[in-house]
């Protein structure tokens, strides 16, 4: 039984889950330069050694964070429901009146994750700033091909796909930069508004 136990105990996986979603938060509502390794360690209920051992360097650790927390929220908050959308415009209003609901809900707002990490880091390291481009391509490429497989099914209108994806991913990092500021959902609202109007208009009704 005792070794039983101890084999349940031992779970550097979910060690190093706990630690990516611990330091997830934490850059989130504090901001990477403002949260230290042993704040982490406090959080997390681990010691430096077990931090260490996943993540050797803060920047390691910010790295995974990115690639593991970031990109996944961006995939089950944006590419997912758009996709799965009946097409593309109804996805992307879905994801804009849900995050907007959920920040009424929730009376705060702390922005987007990307987007935060983006403004934060993009100038301070190449890494970063290359972790964070793959990302937003990502999110860009995959609303690009949702309204190129519209338009090939004759239900949107002929556009530039990749200029659309990048005015729609901008427009939301703008309204929520806006309203983090504010600590208030209108400024997304109102921007999701002009969108919606904008892609709207390219519906051909097919």
């Amino acid at each position: 039984m005792t070794e039983s136990r101890q084999k349940r105990s031992y779970d550097p996986e979910g060690m190093r889950r706990r630690l990516l979603d611990v330091a997830a938060e934490a850059f989130q509502s504090r901001g990477y330069q403002a949260t230290g390794m042993h704040e982490l360690m406090r959080e997390a209920g681990v010691t430096g050694g077990a931090l260490y051992h996943h993540f050797p360097t803060k920047k390691a650790l910010g790295l995974a964070v990115i690639r593991d927390r970031v990109a996944a929220a961006v995939d089950e908050t944006w590419i997912e429901p758009v996709r799965t959308a009946p097409d593309a415009i109804d996805g992307i209003a879905g994801v804009l009146d849900r995050i907007a609901a959920g920040l009424r809900r929730r009376g705060a707002v702390s922005g987007c994750p990307l987007n935060n990490l983006a403004l934060e880091l993009s100038l301070a390291d190449p890494e970063f700033r290359s972790a964070m481009q793959v990302v937003f391509e990502a999110w860009r490429a995959a609303i690009a091909a949702r309204l190129r497989d519209d338009q090939a099914a004759g239900r949107l209108a002929e556009a530039d796909a990749d200029d659309l994806a990048a005015f729609i991913v901008a427009t939301y990092s703008g309204a929520m930069a806006q309203a983090k500021a504010q600590q208030d959902a209108a400024p997304l609202e109102a921007c999701a508004r002009q969108l919606m109007r904008s892609l709207e208009g390219l519906r051909t009704g097919a």
